[in-house]
């Protein structure tokens, strides 16, 4: 094996993958990076039985062949050396890396050790805009479960055409505080809901925040098979096994009615919040919001034993009753900086029950929070 690229091809290549490799003490290849040399081009392959990720790589390939390295030790490497042209060579089991006058040679593993990725060859496809898609994930992803306790809450929901919407919804929850983003479909009509593992969802959003540029593909395609997902996008295509299991029925807990409406500006809670949270009680996290209607503002406080309290105030536009209602602080900041809106409506019911957070004139995402019931 023997090809020649650009330093920045091959880092911009390697960026991409690299975060997939897992270290494995049962099973150490998962670690290394598959690279196989073509004729007509390079893949980067890694695969951590869960997930498999490959990019394609524009280069000149004097011999085709395949070999193994550690992906973390080929992308450190690789990412300080000078902006020059890269020739990569397998030399008796080793791959010497040429750069300038930097070179070196890394130990790896032949590639027939390396496990085989399953294709998805049947399915049914579907195409979304990149640009929604990757603002979509990024406003959903806060809300997939951390632990994998109940492992369809550790995964995001992808609802396509349902009786719900006619096109593509995307939904996660923890049981603390759900967000879900309505999204239109540039091709596909087929029925189907699938739960993506939130590791896959993440790798996702990290490939379309990394390959975004002017020459980038306006649409990301969506094959969905009978257990697994494929992913493609520009030069890379992302394989996925998907969550065994039935995604909960959210949709009961979004309120239907509220009795007090906030419109307020994002940034004003944001720093209030955030200093609020500077006197919580460590676990609890707890924020009160008082909806003074015939004032109207919103009262923000805290307060803490071991640091202190915290109260004050913003101008707000409210409708309905008076109200109040004790957040988890994390929980709504999260909610706040992923609206993407200067303007934020916050609809409470009461105390006991989940408020609702909603962009400025966007009726395609909502975040629920549940409330700390004291």
């Amino acid at each position: 094996m023997k090809f020649s690229c650009t330093k920045e091809k091959l880092n911009k290549a390697l960026s991409l993958v690299v975060g997939v490799a897992n270290k494995n003490i049962n099973l150490p290849i998962l670690g290394n990076i598959l690279i196989r040399a073509e004729i007509q081009k390079v893949e980067l392959i890694v695969n951590n039985l869960e997930l498999a990720v490959v990019a394609n790589l524009s280069a000149k390939t004097e011999a085709p062949g395949a070999f193994t390295v550690p992906a973390r030790t080929l992308s450190d490497f690789i990412a300080l050396l000078p902006n020059e042209n890269i020739e990569v060579e397998l030399k008796e089991n080793e791959l010497a890396v040429t750069c300038g006058k930097s070179s070196t040679k890394i130990k790896g593993a032949p590639a027939e050790e390396f496990p085989m990725i399953p294709a998805v060859e049947e399915g049914r496809g579907f195409a979304v805009n990149t640009a929604d898609f990757k603002r979509g994930l990024a406003q959903v992803l806060p809300a997939v479960a951390k632990n994998d306790i109940r492992p369809e809450l550790s995964g995001v929901c992808f609802n396509f055409n349902s009786e719900y919407y006619n096109g593509l919804v995307i939904a996660a929850t923890d049981s603390y505080r759900l967000a879900e983003k309505k999204l239109p479909l540039a091709s596909g009509t087929d029925n189907v809901r699938i739960i993506m593992p939130g590791r896959t969802a993440q790798e996702l959003s990290h490939v379309l925040a990394l390959s975004e540029g002017s020459d980038s593909e306006p649409t990301v395609r969506i094959l969905v098979g009978e257990n697994q997902v494929a992913i493609n996008y520009d030069s890379v295509q992302l394989i996925s096994r998907l969550v065994d299991g039935q995604y909960p029925d959210y949709a009961q807990i979004i309120p239907k009615e509220q009795k007090t409406t906030a419109v307020f500006p994002t940034d004003r809670l944001v720093k209030e919040i955030k200093a609020a949270s500077l006197f919580t009680t460590t676990g609890v996290n707890a924020v009160s919001l008082d909806l003074n209607v015939s004032q109207g503002t919103i009262g923000v406080s805290s307060t803490s034993t071991q640091t202190g309290e915290y109260s004050s105030e913003i101008s707000a536009d409210l409708k309905g009753e008076e109200n109040s209602i004790l957040l988890n602080h994390r929980y709504i900041l999260d909610g706040l900086n992923n609206l993407g809106s200067d303007t934020t409506t916050l609809q409470v019911i009461s105390g006991d029950n989940p408020c609702m957070l909603l962009p400025d004139n966007d009726k395609s995402y909502l975040y629920i929070v549940m409330p700390i019931r004291q």
